[in-house]
């Protein structure tokens, strides 16, 4: 449950926030008998089958990460902190990386990197800079 709300903590905040909306919009004298219990019930409906989707997007992302991480390959996490055009991180067991708790730690390294902020690298813009190479080679 405390992976639910660290994940989802700010979704369900903005979940509120609109249904406060709907139900200031519903309760106007405008507005037709009705219309409240009808809007809370289907943007409530709404709001909580996005978020059960969300997590459940995240949680299975998360756990794929964390599996190719440990068998090995490389994995680029976004980093907040840098603000600067490439501002990702990659990770892998050789670079002295290591899961903990759903977060990536490294002792060298000054922050950890939650694994719900990663996937998995695949390298291709390398793969497609040596094809390049090499088709220029055998020319």
């Amino acid at each position: 449950m405390e992976l639910f709300f660290e994940l989802e903590i700010v979704y369900i905040v903005i979940g509120i926030f609109i249904l406060s909306i709907t139900a200031i919009v519903t309760t106007r004298d405008f507005v037709p008998k009705g219309a409240f219990k009808k809007g809370m019930i289907g943007v409530g409906t709404f709001v909580v089958i996005m978020i059960a989707l969300h997590y459940n997007v995240t949680t299975s992302r998360m756990e794929g990460v964390e599996e190719m991480f440990n068998s090995g390959k490389e994995i680029i996490c976004e980093n907040k902190m840098k603000r600067t055009v490439a501002r990702s991180v990659i990770l892998s067991k050789e670079l002295g990386w290591r899961v903990e708790d759903h977060l990536f730690k490294n002792s060298d390294y000054e922050r950890d990197f939650h694994t719900s902020r990663c996937i998995e690298w695949t390298n291709s813009n390398l793969k497609l800079e040596e094809e390049e190479k090499q088709k220029k080679e055998t020319k």
